[in-house]
């Protein structure tokens, strides 16, 4: 495991025992204080801070959670610390709908360049605001990815109301008509996924999840993988892989 940390295999070999340890305890200090900061944005009632909450494995009744309910509770940028890895930051920002800037200046405002990405939810079609910002974000380079927030209320609702009901055709058309809003909108190859915040092993949560990981940089996807609640073995085993990854650096540095 040597050669993956420069200066280390080195100090070994000049039997620099001290030195190499130093060297490996400054490593495993840097990456346990790599930050992520994840910007969650969305129009009013959208489900953000429900959306917080759930990626945290926090209740919205705990003390730590972001604050939920019927009408905007979001009025200014408030962060929301992971509770086990308080590197990962959850940034609830205000519903742009709520807000009095159009969508360029509402990027200045939450000072978007701090963040790692940014998630855009909606609990019914993504609105005209939703599409401004996004292309506020496409120019600037970030990353962006909409969330259709609540589905298990639109597959209950379908439920009721189809004779035949189809779960994959149901979600299907839901996130069809999600992207065709927002490629005219002016989007292009949107990603859409569609969540249940009350149920995250379910529909597109596990997708996201992969899609995140793959798109992150290489030096921030620990800290987003062991953030994310264990909502399958999938996650649960790239955790333990990762720990143990990080298991033989301190016993490198205790045999130093």
């Amino acid at each position: 495991p040597t050669k993956e940390l420069p200066g280390v295999k080195e100090a070994l070999e000049k039997n620099d025992q001290a030195g190499a340890a130093e060297k490996i305890q400054e490593y495993l200090e840097k990456k346990d204080k790599i930050p992520l900061n994840i910007g969650i944005t969305g129009e009013s009632g959208a489900g953000k801070s429900t959306f917080i909450n759930a990626f945290r494995g926090v209740d919205n009744r705990d003390e730590q959670a972001a604050p939920t309910g019927i009408v905007e509770t979001t009025m200014e940028i408030t962060q929301y610390p992971h509770p086990n890895y308080p590197n990962v930051l959850f940034w609830d920002l205000p519903g742009i709908g709520t807000t009095n800037f159009p969508a360029d200046e509402y990027l200045k405002l939450v000072e978007f360049e701090k963040f790692d990405f940014f998630v855009i939810i909606s609990d019914t079609r993504f609105r005209e605001n939703d599409v401004k910002l996004a292309q506020e974000i496409q120019k600037m380079e970030k990353k962006f990815y909409f969330v259709r927030s609540k589905i298990d209320n639109d597959v209950n609702a379908e439920k009721r109301s189809q004779r035949d009901f189809s779960l994959e055709g149901s979600l299907g058309k839901i996130k069809e008509n999600c992207i065709e809003g927002l490629e005219t909108g002016g989007i292009k190859s949107p990603k859409v996924f569609l969540v249940s915040s009350f149920d995250l092993h379910l529909y597109d949560f596990p997708c996201l999840q992969k899609t995140l990981e793959k798109e992150l940089p290489a030096h921030k996807r620990d800290a987003l993988l062991f953030s994310m609640p264990n909502i399958n073995m999938e996650i649960i085993n790239k955790k333990k892989e990762a720990f143990q990854a990080q298991i033989k650096w301190y016993s490198v540095d205790k045999l130093c």
